[in-house]
């Protein structure tokens, strides 16, 4: 299996090189050259396997020769072994034809663990062959960073630093970065947006000298790696409810795009998802792009599910590919001026092909708070405010779906996570796992910088070694 990068001009790696790099050096994103294939009798061979066997079976032919099988194997068996439900991705009816599938049973209660669990674990095997080290640079508006600090705490090979945008995240996301005790991660916080410390991470890679010299490498979906493990849970869903002999939907409340391209992967790969629907919040950058075929900034506007406060949707760029015939270039020009000028459109025929599976929605805060008390009073289920806002534009797009395909709305997060939201849809917060309960008490190591790049780089380096140094 070889990768290409989606701007066309950087060479094409092997998985492990991927796994390493992260971004592309020419600034693109790396996709499968060519998408493995599933046959309806692979799927089918998937039924009755555990969430442990889909997952390998969906990951083996991305890895290839890179890593051995039986490593393989093991990683992902420890991975999802540790995990709070038995399922681990449980699915569970809410409706006729509508399900939740809960992707918060990890370490940090979100989904993002369902990738960073296996992540970290092919950093340590790889590097440990290698001997080498990497630096790790993230962004995150709230899960991606405590589910990445957890995977890498304490690794012997990896410096860890994690930005997110001060005051902008929830408290809980907030001391599940940083109040870890480990000397090799570090949770930053930056005074501006979620899409500045994005845009942060992006300069630092983009700074061969900076990259090189102190080997840094990426844990947001930006990293192949990051989506290939999120595809599993796609076909885990569609196999438990018939595929290939029924399609299935899903609904995905999303800002980085990441979480729903894992969707279309499972689609190129032979899963039959009929659609993809895309839920957002108030920065609703992608909601209007699939209504209008234009994708146009606006100020990023806080919410209730801070995790979609995001007005540039950087996995978006991996699709944009495909629309654009895998034309690097083109993908390249259209995004450097939707830099400059804040805006691109696409043609008619590159929005019919979106559309025809993509379909997209927006509620505001109210909504998602009226639908989590509604959805509690109904079903006795508590939802955290970005899966309710999963269900709301589920139910205001119902009518344009065949109402005979099941929908699996995406739980990406406890409801515990989000206090706030929780106590002004029911009055009450909802309870955090025991094993949690003194979070809000732990102390805090939480060093603050401004948005700019040479301040990160200082930070970096009075905290990292740097590569071919003593660790």
């Amino acid at each position: 299996m070889q990768y290409i990068s989606t701007r066309g001009r950087a060479p094409a790696l092997p998985f492990d090189e991927v796994l390493l790099s992260g971004l592309a050096r020419d600034g693109g994103l790396y996709v499968p050259a060519v998408w493995p294939l599933f046959s309806r009798d692979d799927i089918r061979a998937m039924k009755g396997l555990s969430y442990a066997e889909v997952a390998l079976r969906v990951m083996q032919p991305f890895v290839g020769t890179t890593v051995p099988a039986d490593a393989l194997r093991g990683m992902v068996e420890e991975a999802y072994g540790g995990f709070g439900h038995s399922c681990v991705a449980p699915l569970k009816q809410m409706a006729p034809n509508l399900w939740l599938m809960e992707l918060f049973h990890g370490p940090t209660l979100a989904f993002k663990d369902y990738a960073m669990q296996v992540l970290g674990r092919l950093f340590d095997h790889v590097l440990s062959a290698r001997g080498e080290r990497v630096t790790i640079v993230g962004a995150t508006s709230g899960d991606t960073g405590a589910a990445a600090i957890e995977a890498c705490r304490d690794r012997d090979n990896i410096d860890c630093f994690i930005l997110f945008p001060k005051g902008r995240v929830s408290p809980m996301q907030q001391r599940q970065m940083t109040t870890v005790d480990a000397p090799n991660v570090h949770a930053i916080a930056v005074e501006g947006t979620f899409d500045d410390c994005q845009d942060l991470v992006k300069a630092a890679f983009n700074d061969a000298g900076f990259r090189d010299a102190y080997g840094l490498s990426a844990v947001n979906s930006i990293n192949w790696a990051r989506i290939m493990p999120q595809i599993a849970y796609y076909f885990w869903a569609a196999v438990n409810l018939g595929a290939p002999e029924r399609a299935v939907s899903f609904a995905v409340p999303t800002g980085n795009f990441g979480n729903v391209y894992a969707g279309y992967a499972a689609l190129q790969m032979g899963l039959p998802v009929e659609r993809l629907v895309v839920a957002s919040n108030a920065n609703d950058i992608l909601a209007r792009f699939f209504a209008s075929g234009t994708m146009e900034m606006r100020g990023v506007v806080p919410t209730l599910s801070p995790s979609m406060d995001i007005q540039v949707s950087s996995n978006f760029e991996r699709l944009l590919f495909d629309l654009f015939d895998r034309n690097g270039a083109e993908v390249e020009a259209t995004l450097t001026a939707f830099r400059k000028d804040g805006r691109f459109a696409v043609g008619d025929n590159q929005l019919g092909r979106a559309t025809a599976l993509f379909q997209a929605g927006r509620i505001d805060d109210d909504e998602a708070v009226a639908t989590i008390r509604r959805v509690r009073d109904e079903t006795g289920e508590l939802l955290d405010p970005h899966t309710a806002t999963g269900i709301g534009v589920v139910e205001r797009t119902r009518a344009l779906r065949d109402p005979a395909v099941p929908v699996v709305t995406l739980a990406t997060a406890h409801p515990a996570k989000f206090a706030a939201a929780i106590e002004r849809a029911v009055g009450a917060p909802a309870a955090l796992p025991e094993r949690m309960a003194d979070l809000m008490d732990r102390p805090e190591r939480m060093p603050v910088i401004p948005n700019d790049l040479a301040a990160l780089q200082a930070y970096v380096k009075d905290h990292a070694v740097a590569r071919g140094a003593a660790a």
